[in-house]
């Protein structure tokens, strides 16, 4: 056992606990457990943002992709750019009218009640099965450290995130968020350092192998309507085009990043945190990639045998050949993204669960009554997400995992709620037909094609709009008018 990094990280692990559940004294009403009363500063919303969007899957999957493929992915993140262009023109506007606590309030606002109960429950399902596969991501990380089994990692994690964020709520989440997006960054620096110390040549060696091997290719604009074009994950086109679809559902229409947009002052400060947020997450999407490539050259010149599956590789490197200390360091790191995605996962699945489905039921009652409500609602699926995380040990790219489970309901989100803002006379009905058959569609692109995920929103954002759209004029009679 190397206690000094076992110290390194059962101080961290106690520190942000303790972190976390100082914010409980400020926790009075479902207006502070929920957006953080509505007085956070945009740049901590900004960077509470990068947390949420990055995960462990980014910190350990990233590095794998790099590591047997190029930089193709980036393409992926330059469609994260124009996704917030279409969210701070178009979805923005409408969630800073009124006092809204989840983005699914705007689908009855727009439509009714059936509709919000159907994308709040979109919204659950999606969650729940996309943070279960990131919380088994957890356990790949504390079972190299400890050498527990993946189970027992799954349960450490999980009970100490749940406790700040049961206590603390969504100020407990963004602020924790901000120190943790610092330190696994920071972790992240340090073990690039530290790895390009044990090549012969350093960055010049790095930099000429890759490129004799073609790995730092960003861009693959062929293009052709073979299924071979559909099944590569990182084309320009999937890249740009998947990634703008995909993030415009992800912080557009998902409660996990609208609650964050809806914390802000109003509606100028929301669209800051945004876009300083694609800036800080090219930069970790760049530097996550530099470090798989400089971990495939370490491995060819040292002849080691790669860990398998590729998620283990960036780990087990840090905990078996970085120094001593700077590995418990940079394992915190790791585990500081994966606690910031828990905490607000929980949170955002709490709100959703209180707000759109109990208080749309039940009506007025005391504000105490609803927070300790939301606090254990916290707790339940806390406990649903463990048994997901249990469940995930099969897959074989978490990053891949993870985003393929979301796109799937993306696409149907996404369209719905376009239909919502840009349409005037698509009634309830017919938006509910809409994305049913978005979901259907997607579910048979999945299983029974070999399309690429990067794909799979927009192909589910274009039958929901379409199919919504032809619905409306056969079931309400009324030829669609732009709003």
């Amino acid at each position: 056992m190397r206690y000094i990094d076992i110290g390194i990280i059962v101080l961290y692990l106690i520190g942000i606990t303790w972190f976390g559940a100082r914010f409980k004294e400020s926790q009075k009403s479902l207006k502070d457990y929920f957006l953080g009363g509505r007085n956070t500063p945009w740049w901590a919303i900004g960077f509470s943002i990068v947390s949420a969007e990055t995960s462990t899957l980014t910190v350990i999957g990233t590095p794998a992709l790099s590591f047997h493929g190029n930089f193709g992915f980036l393409q992926v993140v330059m469609g994260y750019l124009l996704a917030r262009i279409v969210i701070s023109s178009l979805f923005l506007p409408h969630y800073f009218r009124g006092e809204l606590f989840t983005a699914y309030e705007l689908m009855q606002r727009r439509f009714g009640m059936r509709l919000r109960r159907l994308t709040a429950g979109t919204f659950l399902l999606l969650r729940a099965l996309a943070e279960g596969v990131r919380v088994f991501a957890i356990s790949i990380v504390i079972s190299i450290v400890l050498g527990t089994g993946e189970i027992a990692s799954i349960v450490v994690i999980v009970c100490l995130t749940l406790f700040y964020t049961f206590e603390g709520g969504m100020t407990a989440v963004i602020w924790t968020d901000v120190v943790q997006m610092f330190l696994y960054v920071g972790g992240a620096l340090v073990s690039l350092f530290v790895i390009l110390q044990q090549i012969p040549g350093g960055w010049q060696e790095v930099w000429t192998a890759a490129a004799a091997a073609g790995k730092l290719q960003v861009f693959d604009f062929r293009m052709d309507w073979s299924w071979e074009f559909f099944a590569r994950q990182y084309s320009f086109w999937a890249g740009v085009l998947g990634g703008c679809f995909l993030t415009t559902a992800s912080h557009g229409t998902e409660q996990l990043m609208v609650q964050r947009l809806l914390s802000a002052k109003n509606e100028g400060e929301a669209r800051k945190a945004m876009f300083a947020s694609w800036g800080v997450i090219f930069f970790q999407f760049t530097l996550f990639l530099v470090i798989g490539l400089i971990l495939w050259k370490y491995y060819g010149n040292t002849g080691q045998q790669e860990p398998k599956p590729a998620d283990r590789i960036y780990p087990q490197f840090i905990w078996n050949a970085l120094p001593v200390g700077v590995s418990g360091l940079v394992t915190a790191a790791i585990l500081a993204a994966a606690m910031s995605n828990l905490s607000a996962a929980l949170n955002a699945l709490a709100s959703t669960t209180v707000m759109d489905f109990y208080k749309l039921k039940y009506g007025d009652r005391e504000e105490s009554h609803y927070l300790r409500l939301a606090k254990w609602a916290t707790v339940v699926w806390g406990l649903v997400l463990f048994g997901i995380g249990v469940l995930s040990r099969q897959v074989n790219s978490v990053l891949e995992a993870g985003l393929g489970i979301a796109s799937i309901l993306y696409g149907a989100l996404l369209g719905v709620f376009l239909l919502g803002v840009l349409t005037k006379r698509v009634s309830e009905r017919a938006a509910m037909v809409g994305m049913l058959a978005g979901i259907v569609v997607n579910l048979y692109i999945k299983f029974g094609t070999p399309v690429a995920w990067t794909w799979y929103v927009l192909i589910g954002t274009a039958v929901t709009g379409g199919v919504g759209l032809l619905a409306s004029a056969l079931i309400d009679g009324k030829k669609e008018e732009p709003a």
